[in-house]
């Protein structure tokens, strides 16, 4: 994907996201007789537009963002005693206002994924809901500090019983230099061991070194190869012989452990089970001695159409679960456990929106269903300038019954605006520095 492409589809996303925010701001001030002065796409100076009624409809220079000035809006204006001014509205009024960008934010993330589950919902392959297993362990790695090794089952980490895979790699990557107990299963036995992720200096977040077991699934197979000559075909799933599915390692070691001699090899293969017989093919590599000539890959997704109903409760599911992720991350910057490093930029989230515009029209969607609650969420913290700051003061001022003073507010929004830009910097800087280090 080109240059010109990947701005593009950046723009696209930031655009949509945009204007929906902005337009819950604008229909909340319409809606409580607040008069809206200018709609505008990015800051700065006025490029083109038009105006329809009292609204001045327009794109500006500055592309990062968006505004919607409404008549009397800043403290100490002097239109503020216009009955529709926003400083003349009831204060519960003034919050609808504030509130309605984000919460369009949040209604583009639900809806978005309300329809994508209609058109397709991603099944769980069965192997997803497994006890997780480790398949190898990196030398000198947290995890062989720990005393982990290949096989090992993950029976509880922390005060979570049987979880899944996505579940510890969340915590391994929200615990950083932070001590997790760990139980494992090993040849029968339960042992209680502890982990410490260590801190992923280029990505800012933990890392412990495991390699998580999964179904040996057929990705590749090499020309020439024992795995070609036999009759293996990419997509032929390892099993064994009552059907059920085997993990890549006890397929490894069926391998490695065969001294060169036939090996008999179960497959399912649309839906029947092929019985095929391989000869390993010696390797000038001691760690493998043996090979086929396979690359195991993961299982293709199975994808269903969904109702309305399960498909807009599956999309409530789905933006918890990423809602209550970003708050632990913010949680993990507040203590130490993830590094300032692993947030991302303008520079980084065109990255992410143009690979995810390579992988199809369903990731692209997905990824800007994401962001869209990360903005949400994002201008809802209690920051001045932003729209959780403004509703702050509202609720401050609700409880001491009493206007703060005009010079809190100014020197508030100043603050707000040089740690705005001191942020958009940092996660800039960020952004190059990822850049040139991968590089």
């Amino acid at each position: 994907m080109d240059f010109f492409e990947k701005i593009f589809w950046f723009v696209v996303m930031l655009g949509v996201m945009i204007i929906v925010h902005e337009l819950g701001h604008f229909w909340a001030a319409l809606s409580v007789g607040i008069k809206v002065e200018t709609f505008s796409l990015g800051f700065g100076p006025r490029l083109f537009g038009f105006r329809r009624g009292e609204t001045d409809f327009r794109v500006s220079a500055i592309p990062f963002g968006g505004y919607v000035r409404m008549l009397g809006e800043q403290p100490g204006d002097e239109k503020a005693l216009d009955a529709r001014s926003f400083q003349a509205k009831a204060r519960w009024q003034q919050a609808i206002v504030i509130v309605a960008g984000p919460l369009m934010n949040v209604v583009l993330a639900v809806g978005l994924v309300t329809g994508l589950y209609m058109y397709a919902y991603p099944k769980e392959p069965a192997s997803a809901s497994r006890t997780p297993v480790i398949a190898a362990v990196i030398p000198n790695s947290a995890a062989a500090k720990a005393g982990l090794q290949p096989g090992d089952k993950i029976i509880q980490l922390g005060n979570k019983r049987d979880p899944d895979w996505e579940y510890v790699q969340t915590q391994e990557a929200f615990n950083a230099n932070h001590t997790m107990p760990l139980v494992v299963e090993r040849s029968g036995k339960m042992l209680n061991l502890s982990i410490t992720p260590t801190m992923d200096s280029k990505e800012g977040i933990g890392t412990v070194g495991w390699v998580a077991e999964q179904d040996a699934w057929v990705g590749a197979i090499a020309s020439g190869s024992p795995a070609q000559n036999a009759g293996l075909r990419a997509g032929d799933v390892f099993v064994n012989e009552k059907g059920q599915t085997q993990p890549t390692t006890t397929v490894q070691h069926q391998i490695l452990s065969s001294g060169g001699k036939p090996v008999t090899l179960h497959v399912r293969r649309a839906g029947s089970i092929e019985n095929l017989t391989v000869t390993p093919a010696a390797t000038n590599d001691p760690a493998t001695p043996w090979r086929i000539g396979v690359r195991f890959g993961s299982p293709p997704v199975q994808f269903i159409k969904l109702d309305f109903q399960p498909a807009f409760a599956q999309s409530l599911r789905f933006n918890r679960q990423n809602a209550l992720l970003i708050f632990k991350f913010l949680g993990g910057l507040i203590q130490h456990r993830v590094s300032p490093k692993s947030l991302a930029g303008p520079i980084g989230i065109a990255q992410m929106s143009s690979q995810a515009a390579e992988e199809g029209p369903w990731t692209y969607l997905i990824f800007m269903a994401f962001v869209s609650l990360q903005l949400a969420i994002i201008n809802l913290l209690p920051i001045p300038i932003l729209d959780g700051g403004t509703l702050l003061v509202l609720i401050v001022e609700m409880l001491l019954q009493r206007e703060v003073s005009l010079q809190v507010k100014e020197t508030a929004l100043k603050l707000g605006f040089v740690l705005l830009m001191m942020l958009m910097v940092f996660v800039i800087y960020n952004d190059i520095s990822r850049i040139f280090t991968r590089g």
